[in-house]
This record gives structure tokens, sequence and C-alpha cells, in this order.
């Protein structure tokens, strides 16, 4: 999750705090710049015609407190002998093998979240977040391993065409996934509008698998939606944190103030999260001036606690909020937020449990680097990585519920909600 300043001024402590967050990467990203730059002069120098480094270049790398060496002439050996021995060495194009080390650096930390983009990956990015971009509509992660289908957008290709939150996708056409990075294959599976991809998956509970063919479409997402129920109860819907959510949402809460509604169900199924400065606006619109709103925990075990800032206007409302399988990251932020501060009553399904913070780094050329620099935790100091936020009162939607367009979830969510605004 990107952080950046906030629509409203975020004052010059909060200013300070990001500047001093990105100017830390800017110095990582250019010691390692310049440490690469260093070891391919000194490496190319000292490697031998057989192959045996005559002065091994080593660098001190900081892992689990050990000093170890790396030796980088072994890279640029290896590079020179692909461009001499490899059988197309003239089809070798310098620029993908670099982005592809990359890419191989990220992979190696384990941690599916920290992803390299090049150039047109950075926009297609960008894009996303913007709410309007060619392909099936779905945010994809990995889970246990295996890659998986953290949500399907709202009346996107994906959900159309059956896909469901949980979803194990084991292959990509003819590709199987478990041999793919998590971008390579939202590669593949990204496309031009009208072209088709075939997917298998194996939904949750089942043993077999199944072919889902889905037709790639222009995806639109409204980041907010509102509807009033009965006796003016706001069904706020989050589908995504982005650039224009505390915008949209903001606007969504004077007009709930303004139609004096007594209660607010907050639905962020299927939210696959976003930027988290996003996350803690709309807390602070939710929950009262000054309470935390989330804890994080940066690499050196150092916890810096995020507040909300004021401007509480639906504070006084009672909420209940609708969670499942395929809200993550900010969206849970923000619900284990107003459960700790509020007590709100949480319903649906175990979220899907992405539980640290990235931030995406802007690099020359045009590429980019989201990189996890941080885990977080709920108020309360529950650090929800793979576990998920779990509700309150656990409701089931089945696929016969679904077909035929029942939401019981929601119908609790209502019953729920009653019961705050007429005890």
């Amino acid at each position: 999750m990107q952080q950046l300043n906030n629509e409203t001024d975020p004052g010059p402590e909060k200013n300070r705090k990001l500047f001093n967050r990105f100017l830390l990467f800017f110095i990582i990203v250019f010691l390692a710049v310049f440490s690469f730059y260093s070891g391919f002069q000194k490496g190319k120098r000292t490697a031998s015609e057989n192959g045996t480094p005559i002065n091994s270049v080593k660098i001190e790398n900081k892992i689990s407190n050990q000093d170890v060496g790396v030796d980088f002439a072994l890279y640029w050996k290896v590079w020179d002998l692909l461009k001499e021995k490899y059988v197309d060495k003239n089809s070798l194009d310098a620029q993908k093998l670099l982005y592809g080390s990359i890419e191989g650096m990220l992979f190696a930390t384990g941690d599916p979240y920290s992803n390299f983009f090049d150039p047109k990956q950075t926009k297609d990015f960008a894009q996303e977040m913007e709410g309007n971009f060619e392909g099936i509509g779905a945010e994809l992660g990995v889970k246990d391993r295996i890659l998986t289908v953290i949500a399907p957008l709202e009346n996107s290709p994906a959900q159309k065409a059956g896909l469901r939150a949980g979803d194990k996708i084991i292959k990509i056409d003819d590709k199987i996934s478990a041999d793919l990075s998590t971008d390579e294959a939202v590669e593949l599976i990204r496309g031009k509008k009208g072209t088709s991809v075939k997917l298998t998956v194996i939904s949750r509970g089942e043993e077999k698998s199944r072919e889902v063919t889905i037709v790639r479409d222009n995806i639109i997402v409204k980041s907010v939606e509102l509807d009033f129920k009965e006796n003016e109860i706001a069904y706020i819907k989050i589908n995504k944190f982005a650039d224009d959510t505390y915008k949209e949402f903001y606007a969504i809460a004077k007009q709930i103030t303004s139609r004096k509604s007594r209660g607010i169900i907050l639905d962020m199924r299927n939210n696959p999260g976003g930027y988290l400065d996003k996350t803690v606006d709309i807390a602070s619109l939710m929950i009262p001036k000054g309470k935390v709103v989330v804890s994080e925990e940066d690499n050196t075990g150092k916890k810096e606690d995020l507040y909300t800032d004021g401007g509480d206007i639906l504070s006084g409302i009672p909420v209940v909020v609708l969670i499942n399988e395929g809200s993550a990251s900010a969206s849970e932020i923000l619900a284990g937020a107003l459960r700790d501060n509020r007590q709100t009553t949480i319903i649906g399904k175990k979220s899907f449990g992405k539980g640290s913070v990235q931030e995406l780094i802007s690099l020359p050329g045009e590429s980019s680097v989201k990189i996890t620099v941080a885990k977080w935790m709920t108020p309360n100091g529950d650090y929800i990585m793979e576990k998920g936020i779990s509700p309150d009162v656990e409701v089931e939607l089945t696929e016969d519920d679904y077909n035929n367009e029942r939401d019981p979830q929601l119908d609790k969510a209502l019953e729920i909600i009653k019961t705050k605004i007429n005890p």
C-alpha cells in the first residue's frame, strides 16, 4: 500500500514522517545501485579468463545480524557465460535480463507482496488503482503458497463467470501457476478487452478442479457506493481504497448526516485493500479523534501508531461491518479499528489475512518496486497475517444463495443494526 499525502493537508509532522520514509528508501536504493555498479566494475576486472575470480568482490550484508560475503563477480560471470554460450545469444535482451534479475531478487525474499514492476506493469498498476483498466477484474495473491483469488471485483467478468474469493488457480490456459511468480501470473491473466483466458480452479471445500473461461473487458470500479435501506439505514459499499476513495466517502458521509440516518451497514466484502492513508482518513470520519487506527512495526522492531485526526461526523451513528474471505489489507485495518475502538459487530466470514504494509517506490526508467516495509496490528495488538479477522457473527453465503440472488449476510446485518438503533 502506497503511503501518499492525504487529499486534505496532513500537517507538517505527517509530511515529515512520509518524507523520512521516502528518503530512507531512496538512500537504500542508491546504496544498492552503487554497490551493484561497483561490484560490476570490479567483478569484471577481477574475473579470470577461466572463470575463477582473482579477487572476489565482497559486500557486507546484514541478514539476521550476520555479516555475509556476497560475491558479485559470480553474477557477472554468469552474465558473460550467457552472452558467450547461449544458443540464441543474439536474441538476448539485456534490459529484460536486468528486470528478470531484480524480480528474482525480490522473489527470493519469500514475500509475495514485494514485487518489481517494469514500465508497462507500473502503468498497469497505476490504472488499476485509478479503477479503470482491462482484464478480468480480480485481485490475486498467494495463500498457502498457491495462487489465490483474493476478491473478484463487483460486476466484473471474473465475478460473472463464477470466480469466488478463495478459489485456488491451478492453471492459466496451459501453464501451471505454481511455476509462475505472482507478477507472471497476473501478466498472463491480464489482457485486452474481448480476449479470453481459461483458468483451472479449485473452490473451497471441493476436491475436483473446474475450468472457467473468462472474456476480458474494460473494468471500471467505483470506490464507494451508497444505498438507503428501510428506516433510513445507510448501506455503504467500499470496493477499494484508491486515490478517490476518501473524496467519495466524505461526500457520502455528508448525505448520511443530512438524512439523519440512524444506522450504517459498512460492506467491505471482496475489498482487496489499497492505500493505507485513505484507510486512516475514512476511519477518522467514523471514529473519534485521537484513537489508534493501526499500529505499524518496522524491520527494527520500532512501533508507530497511526491515529484518527478528526472530522468524525459518523462516529455517533451505530454501525455494523460486513467482511468475507475477499476482505484484505486496508479493509481488514478499518474493520479492526472499528471493532477495537467502537465495539462494532462484524458479520460474515473470516477475512483474507494480509497483515503487512507495502510502499510503492518509483525507479529510473519509469519502473517501480513495491516493498513490504512493515507489519501491522489492530489497535488491540492483534497481528492478523495469515489468520485474518474472525467475524462476531459468522454467516455463510452459499453458491445457491448467490445464484438465486439471496444475501443472508446482508440480511443478518440489517437485523443486527435494527437492534442497535431500537434497543
